[in-house]
């Protein structure tokens, strides 16, 4: 009997407050769950704008300790009453100048089982991410869930092959790549890069991003959020491109192994002749 996961993503517009924010979120959640969906991965800094296409003191308000904060101990109890695995990336502050862009990872059961510090961090206009947070420091968890082993790469990371490969070392079945992207060529790499990954890594790849502009730029956020499966296709339609949705798909996990075993990419892998790649 197939092993199918029903999982399920939400692409988002921004309300312009983190109250109404996090409540559209929350129903979101308990929609997938009455479609019964066993996951759900929001985008990146959720219950935020994506203030980072500016830089300015004053959007250090957005952070919070993680798990301890408000946002997650939402998540938290919100999984405690959909049985859902969450997924929830927020903008987390570890202490005086200690600041992270982060996902929290919340079980079924509502306990929280860590979280993912992005590693890549942006600075270009639109997307002045240094200014805010620091590198990730926590390396390439994966979380055995109620659901399967689920990793995260958030929106920068994912140009960058390394993190999705130890990803997959470690064993993740489902990554979450929580993002904020916007039109211009950034909108033909996210057609091709996490199914790439997918395809690469023989994982499952949840693929998220905002939809709409902002207050804070001209970043025109394109949605087209969509799983990829570990052959590179496309699980079902991607969202809209100009439109709020909430994805569910089935993944059957079955295909992870068939997958490795018929392409052997993991098998035929040369560690030995890659410390090229890590000199400086």
């Amino acid at each position: 009997m197939a092993h199918v996961v029903r999982a399920a993503l939400v692409q988002a517009s921004w309300t312009g407050d983190t109250e109404s924010m996090i409540a559209k979120h929350e129903e979101h959640a308990r929609e997938a769950a009455r479609r019964g969906a066993r996951i759900i991965g929001f985008q990146e800094v959720f219950n935020a704008p994506y203030f980072c296409q500016v830089q300015e003191p004053e959007h250090h308000r957005w952070a919070e300790p993680v798990p301890d904060g408000p946002t997650v101990t939402r998540m938290r109890e919100l999984a405690r009453e959909t049985g859902l695995v969450i997924v929830a990336p927020v903008f987390e502050s570890a202490g005086p100048g200690f600041f992270y862009n982060t996902a929290a990872v919340v079980d079924a059961d509502g306990s929280y089982l860590g979280k993912y510090r992005k590693h890549h961090i942006p600075q270009l206009p639109g997307f002045w991410e240094k200014y805010y947070f620091r590198p990730g420091n926590l390396g390439w968890p994966v979380f055995d869930t109620a659901v399967g082993r689920v990793g995260v790469y958030i929106c920068y990371d994912r140009h960058f092959p390394e993190g999705w490969r130890q990803l997959g070392l470690n064993g993740a079945q489902i990554v979450y790549n929580p993002s904020a992207t916007s039109r211009g060529l950034s909108a033909h790499l996210w057609q091709l890069e996490q199914p790439a990954a997918a395809v690469a890594n023989a994982y499952y790849v949840a693929a998220i991003n905002r939809v709409g502009i902002e207050s804070y730029g001209d970043d025109d956020f394109y949605g087209t959020s969509y799983f990829a499966d570990p052959r590179g296709r496309l699980v079902g339609d991607a969202a809209s491109d100009k439109d709020e949705e909430l994805l569910v798909r089935d993944l059957d996990l079955d295909v992870i192994d068939e997958v490795r075993q018929q392409w052997a990419f993991y098998r035929d892998r040369r560690p030995d002749a890659y410390e090229g790649l890590v000199r400086p």
